[in-house]
């Protein structure tokens, strides 16, 4: 199967909710009702050194280059409505723009965006943003996603606006996108694009409060390994 290669800043308008895989939706008071709960009683419990540590986070990215340490994009969430997701910013400005001139000049750099829809050689990347990324502690913002209702602390890996006509599944659709979750803590960097589908699909049947919280010791692992991009 062929997939057409699509901009990351050429995404249709998300604003109606779509279908979701009724078919498969399971009931159930943790899915329906306590995951909320757990993931409000988690942000608030970590709040204070997750706020000291982006603060701390944001002061050395505003010295560093004088520009603002924030970033934020329009993600698919649930129902495929769109929300902006935050993170620390761990590229140079003008990002977007510089990824097609890159792409434009390196076909095998434009083959490895289309599978993966990422770089393992990142241009973009500040050396502070690989550090950053390497420790997951760009997406520390994110826990106000998830305060807000937008993310859950498990799920789905946050997809761009521009990815949802290449994505395959329909369990995605079903849930809120995860600071961490079975993608996450797997292969993380090595798998396609379109193989997160079936990561999805497999947390979509077996969420559970076990389930969660081995994904949330599993992502300390991960972290501590600082083996993220």
């Amino acid at each position: 199967m062929s997939y057409q290669y699509r901009s990351a800043y050429d995404a249709p308008s998300i604003s109606n909710p779509i279908s979701t895989p009724t078919d498969f939706y399971h009931e159930g008071v943790y899915r329906q009702f306590v995951k909320r709960v757990f993931d409000i009683l988690l942000v608030v419990a970590v709040s204070l050194p997750v706020a000291t540590t982006v603060a701390l986070l944001a002061l050395v990215q505003f010295l560093s280059d004088r520009s603002n340490p924030f970033y934020f994009q329009d993600r698919v969430g649930r129902n495929g409505k769109t929300f902006r997701m935050w993170k620390l910013r761990t590229m140079v400005r003008d990002a977007d723009a510089m990824l097609e001139c890159y792409l434009s000049d390196n076909p095998q750099a434009r083959s490895e965006w289309i599978c993966h829809q990422k770089l393992s050689n990142d241009p973009r990347i500040t050396p502070l943003g690989r550090f950053l990324r390497s420790t997951s502690l760009d997406e520390l913002p994110q826990f106000w996603n998830v305060l807000i209702g937008d993310m859950s602390i498990v799920g789905p890996r946050p997809m761009m606006t521009a990815q949802r006509v290449l994505y395959p599944g329909t369990e995605y659709y079903a849930m809120r996108p995860g600071i961490t979750g079975f993608w996450q803590v797997s292969e993380r960097n090595e798998s396609s694009f379109h193989e997160r589908a079936d990561y999805d699909q497999r947390y979509f049947r077996a969420i559970s409060f076990l389930t969660d919280m081995k994904v949330i010791l599993r992502t300390v692992v991960v972290v501590l390994k600082a083996t993220g991009r």
